[in-house]
């Protein structure tokens, strides 16, 4: 990894740039995964680069439906494991949910060795090896573990693909995203919708797992039943138009 001073203004970024081209060179990431991290980082700028209230509500929201679920699945792509392996395997542990590797381009020697980096940060069984059921899509992200995705109640699918998450949504599905795109199909389909940066989301997450754990169902439940989607989505778009507002006014540009 190329050395970065920690005093570089944009040092957290270009630390999360690199960590993905590892994950390149070590066969875990995909090429296309170099882009969509960079469309990410552009809506992450425009947010201001940090945690937005709604973005915390909608990050308890998920734990409490992870809290909650009888065969809660967290879905990992060639990006989450480059990135967040330690927090997934974290939050796998904490809530009792399982991991499965689950790919768009997809081949058994990626999931093989997104399976062993996983292991190797310390999770136990991970799924998405048999590949023994289909969703109704088109394309390999279709392919799922009978008894993970394809049977789970609650899954959290961060870095999305929008048609997989609304069939998930289809099939009864609770389905939680962590999308920087408040307007993408992905953010617009999903139960919750965690418009954050997803290393900032799953560090989130982990600690409000940890403080609600010890909590009664109806206490969780309480947290499910208050949530809105559609506000959460409604409050990102407006902390992103103040923060470019922001950003204008203060180097003296009119805001129209």
């Amino acid at each position: 990894m190329t050395g970065i001073p920690k005093d570089h203004p944009r040092y957290e970024s270009l630390i999360t740039r690199e960590k993905i081209v590892e994950g390149v060179n070590m066969g875990i990431t995909s090429k296309q995964g170099l882009v969509a991290q960079g469309r990410g980082e552009a809506f992450d700028y425009i947010l201001g680069e940090k945690t937005i209230e709604s973005a915390a509500i909608a990050e308890r929201a998920a734990v409490a439906h992870i809290l909650l679920a009888k065969n809660p699945i967290i879905s990992v792509n060639g990006n989450t494991g480059a990135l967040v392996p330690d927090q997934m395997v974290s939050l796998a542990d904490i809530t009792g949910a399982r991991l499965e590797v689950n790919l768009f381009h997809r081949s058994d020697a990626r999931v093989h060795k997104i399976t062993e980096h996983l292991k190797a940060h310390g999770a136990g069984v991970v799924l998405g090896g048999k590949g023994d059921k289909r969703l109704d899509l088109s394309h390999d992200r279709a392919i799922v573990d009978e008894d993970g995705i394809f049977s789970a109640d609650v899954v959290l699918v961060p870095l999305e693909d929008g048609d997989r998450c609304q069939k998930l949504v289809e099939m009864g599905k609770t389905v939680i995203t962590i999308d920087l795109n408040p307007l993408s199909r992905t953010s617009l389909t999903a139960t919750v919708t965690i418009v954050d940066n997803v290393t900032r989301a799953l560090n989130n997450m982990v600690q409000f797992t940890k403080d609600m754990k010890g909590g009664s169902k109806d206490s969780l439940q309480a947290v499910v039943d208050s949530y809105d989607n559609d506000r959460v989505i409604s409050d990102a778009l407006y902390s992103m138009q103040e923060h470019l507002k922001n950003k204008a006014e203060e180097k003296g540009i009119t805001w129209i």
